[in-house]
This record gives structure tokens, sequence and C-alpha cells, in this order.
């Protein structure tokens, strides 16, 4: 049942993105609000990202939408191109916000982190680094969680956000599946180009790629590397290695090519995906973002996933007295939302990898189009 005064305890696994939505929604909801996170700077995956229309819509009930978009680039066209970046169709973005807000933004990862951050701090949620779980046991109405440095907390709900990778999914025993799609995604900070005001995708004669805007001077550029083994690189090969698998592209991406020259700009990641298929709680412990659901990131929608999930947890905790309930209507809310970004991910994968681009982009705009339905 929910507590007396109808806030409660919380801790949240994992500083991410989904945990530190997870944190402002529910701090926003008057709950006492702790979240753990393993890394002991706050350090981040990745360079930059896209908030689609349904990440900025969850954003926005924050009080957050405005304040990203402004710190990266609003977009709201797609623009699909060849290998030399010549335009051979575009995409208008659903505007959910408004005609007057873009329809989505780039964003620096770590931009958005702060951001999500600094409003975790002014809403007195604690944030804890170095830390991460170990155990947990429910008790009752709450859960008894002994930490990794050796200290131990009670909550009456524990909330595991910590990625595909999930130490709170195995401890909760949840089946799941990681699977590699045999991609390589590689992501590269570029100076933006003054034609670069839209996300571009180009369609190369062996890789795909595109670039998308972040803020005023700076751009990402991404590549999809697919029929590779899940090996590493060691990190001074990766600019050159970039620019090489590359070396297809023509045009205007010369100059985009051209540009990555600091292995430490660049980073390669294999593409996994993960969907538990089946209730994401265990008792009064529930997962959330890349922990549930880790797409591919042929739709750009994770971090939509991850943020609409904050939001949704805190509207189904607080909307009824029982907390089990609850987490069973949340993960019902959100399984359906989640296989269809997940599986559609992967098929769009498929389809660039086989060179069908057109109906890929068909595809991701059919899903943009279902997405942009309330969460």
């Amino acid at each position: 049942m929910n507590p007396r005064n109808g806030t409660y305890r919380v801790l949240i696994v994992g500083g991410g993105i989904a945990g530190l939505a997870a944190a402002i929604a529910l701090s926003r909801r008057g709950d006492d609000v702790v979240v753990a996170e393993l890394n002991t700077d706050w350090s981040v995956a990745g360079w930059g990202l896209s908030l689609t229309g349904p990440a900025l819509r969850a954003l926005d009930t924050l009080g957050l939408a405005d304040v990203c978009a402004e710190n990266g680039f609003g977009v709201s066209t797609v623009t699909n191109g060849d290998s030399a970046g010549e335009t051979t169709g575009t995409i208008d973005m659903p505007r959910l916000l408004g005609p007057d807000r873009p329809a989505q933004a780039g964003l620096s990862r770590a931009v958005l982190h702060r951001i999500l951050r600094e409003e975790a701090l002014a809403r007195d949620v604690v944030l804890r680094t170095g830390v991460t779980v170990d155990r947990l046991v429910q008790s009752g109405d709450a859960v008894d969680v002994l930490l990794s440095d050796g200290s131990r907390r009670s909550a009456d709900l524990v909330v595991g956000a910590d990625g595909i990778r999930s130490r709170t999914r195995d401890l909760l025993g949840i089946p799941h599946e990681l699977q590699y799609t045999g991609q390589m995604v590689w992501r590269a900070i570029v100076p933006r180009p003054s034609w670069a005001t839209t996300l571009c995708t180009f369609a190369g004669p062996v890789h795909s790629g595109g670039l998308i805007p972040i803020s005023r001077t700076q751009a990402y550029a991404f590549l999809t590397e697919d029929g590779v083994p899940p090996a590493p690189l060691p990190d001074d090969e990766l600019a050159n290695r970039m620019r090489e698998l590359m070396s297809g592209f023509t045009g205007r991406v010369v100059a985009v090519r051209e540009a990555i020259t600091d292995p430490e700009t660049v980073v390669r990641r294999p593409v996994q995906t993960c969907l538990v298929d089946g209730p994401w709680h265990r008792g009064r412990t529930v997962l959330i973002g890349d922990a549930a659901h880790a797409p591919s990131p042929q739709l750009v929608s994770g971090a939509a996933l991850a943020i609409e999930d904050a939001v949704v947890l805190a509207e189904e905790l607080h909307d009824g007295d029982d907390v089990e309930i609850a987490l069973t209507a949340f993960g019902k809310r959100r399984l359906e939302r989640s296989r269809l970004v997940v599986g559609a991910s992967v098929r769009v994968a498929e389809l660039v990898r086989d060179g069908h681009h057109a109906e890929a982009h068909q595809l991701q705009q059919r899903c943009h189009q279902a997405l942009a339905e309330p969460a």
C-alpha cells in the first residue's frame, strides 16, 4: 500500500538517462529519491543523441524540453541522401510540442546528463557515485538493499535503471537475451557544416552513415559497419579506421569524413538489442530503460523510451494505492510500445544492410508516426 503520507522512499540503481529522468519524475511527486551510480565521474558512452518528439514530450512534462532544445540543435526533418550527400527524400517529423517548437533535438550526451543531474539536485535527489546494488531482499512492504560499499538501505521501491547489462535484472532473475546484430556503430564529433540543419542520412555503397547537428558549431557523424565480430580496436586506430570505412562517400560528405582526425573524438560500439518479454518487476523492484528494452540506434528512439518510462512509472505509482499493482500496470503500458521500437529498429538495420534504403525509410516513418501517439 501507499505510505501514509502518499510518498515513497525510492532507490534508483543507475544514473544514466532513464535513472536520472525517473529521479526527477518521482521527486516531482514528492518522493524521497536516492540514485546509486557506479561510475565515479558521471562519464557517458557516446558523443551525441537525438531527442525525438516523444522524448521531448516526456521531457516537457518534467519542465526540461526547452532547455534541452536550447542547449542542442532543433530539427524537424530527416533528409535522406545518397553516398554524395545529395537528397533522395525527406521525412517531416511530427511536431508533438506544437508548430513553434522543434520536432526533435540533437544534443550532446554529456550536456543532457548535466541538465538531468542539475535538475535532480535542485529537487533534493541524493546522487551517490562509485556504488551499485549487491543484494535485494523483499521484506514485507519494503526492499532491503545491500550496496557494493557495504552500506544498507530500506526502500519502498527499487528502480533498476542500470543499462543493457543490468545487475538489478540479474539479481531479480528476470529472463533476458542480448542479441548482437552483427553491426558496429561509429560516432565522431565534427564541426557542423552550414548545410547540416536536419538529421541527415547517407546511403553509402558499402556502409550507411549520417550526420546529426548537436549545437550551432558541432555535429556528430555516425556510421554503421555490417558483418563484423564484436571485437575491440585500439583507441589510437579509431579515427583512421572510420575514415577508411567512409572512403566510398563522395561530394559534400568528403569534408565530414576528412574532419575525423582525432581518435579521442571517436567511439565505436557493438549494436546489441534486448527486450524483456514479460513482467519487468519482482515485488517492489522494477526495470526501466535499457535494462528492460534496448533497441538498435536505427530508430533513434532509445532515449525516448527511457524518458517515457520514467514519466509513466511516476504516473502509475501515484495514481494507485498498491505498489505491485502499479508496477504491473506500468509494464502493461510499456511492453508493446517497446516491442515495436526494438523489433522495428532491428528490421530497419536489416533493410539498410541489404541495400533496401527506401523500404527502411518508409518503416522509420511509420514507426515515428506510431510513436507520436501518447505513451
